[in-house]
């Protein structure tokens, strides 16, 4: 569930998201396991949650992971 109404608020995809755009508008392109590293080290993220959001910022073509592995911001 994406708008939970039942569990914290930082448990939510949106929230975790946010984290994520969060980090990667700081450097628009960095690699996927390095971007994870400094998400879990500020907000002890879980790998499932972090690929989850990652999907989600996809879907809504924010981010992308290009053929490097690198994730950026779409333009």
């Amino acid at each position: 569930m994406l708008l939970p109404d039942n569990i914290h608020p930082e448990l939510s995809i949106y929230y975790n998201g946010a984290l994520v755009l969060n980090e990667l508008q700081k450097k628009d392109k960095q690699p996927i396991i390095n971007l994870y590293q400094r998400i879990k080290d500020a907000n002890s993220m879980s790998f499932p949650t972090f690929i989850l959001c990652l999907d989600w910022l996809y879907l809504i073509e924010v981010a992308q992971i290009n053929e490097g592995g690198y994730v950026e911001l779409c333009s």
